[in-house]
């Protein structure tokens, strides 16, 4: 069945309980974070501070994305903060596989993810050692934005990398732009994981959207 993680970037966070409630209550499977430091996107969002509060209000797990410059300085702060899993862009700063390394060894799962416009060999050192690929089908750093169409390729690509490294279980996540439209082509391309933003929380009955995308087969 089709994982589904909304994505709070796009909730009005002057009311994250409702919306958070709101996705338990809907049968959502994750919490998608994005976390943005200004630098590495155009944009600044928050911070493990706001990522523990969050922890307090839900059981779902969350899937924190980290668009920072630096990811291994903060990985401490978002594993002690509460995120299940935390996933790194393979163009970011640092050593990768130490970062990695420190997200499993804190005993949360890692994902490992790109820009739209980077190669998908930039991954691919890494997809033996993370528990979830994230397929960027936007430009990342502000919600709202149209599907990539290319990316249904770069899904189809990775779901057949994954299956021949006997990773078959690791999860191929899909942000940006995903629609009630356009989620069965994109399952039907390889993804587990929808993240859906204004799709969800722009809609009159988030909760039911949440229900309608758990529909999709």
């Amino acid at each position: 069945m089709v994982k589904i993680a909304p994505s709070i970037l796009s909730a009005d966070f002057s009311n994250l309980a409702l919306a958070l409630e709101w996705c338990e209550k809907s049968g959502a499977d994750y919490i998608h974070v994005d976390v943005m430091d200004g630098h590495f996107v155009p944009n600044l969002t928050i911070g493990p501070p706001v990522v523990k509060d969050i922890r307090k209000r839900t059981t779902l797990p969350l899937d924190v994305h980290l668009m920072i410059e630096n990811p291994q300085q903060y990985i401490p702060q978002f594993v002690d903060a509460g995120s299940d899993f935390i996933t790194v862009h393979a163009e970011s700063s640092g050593d990768i596989n130490k970062t990695l390394a420190m997200i499993c060894n804190a005993g949360v799962k890692s994902g490992i993810t790109l820009r739209p416009g980077s190669p998908l060999s930039l991954v691919e050192p890494y997809l033996t050692e993370v528990d979830l690929v994230l397929v960027m089908s936007v430009e990342p750093g502000f919600g709202g934005q149209g599907f990539i169409q290319e990316s249904i390729d770069r899904i189809t690509s990775l779901r057949r990398s994954l299956d021949s490294n006997d990773r078959g279980s690791s999860l191929i996540s899909v942000d940006g732009g995903v629609k009630l439209h356009n989620a069965s082509e994109i399952l039907a391309a390889g993804a587990d994981m929808l993240v859906a933003g204004s799709a969800i929380f722009g809609t009159d009955d988030p909760a039911d959207t949440i229900r309608q995308f758990k529909a999709m087969d």
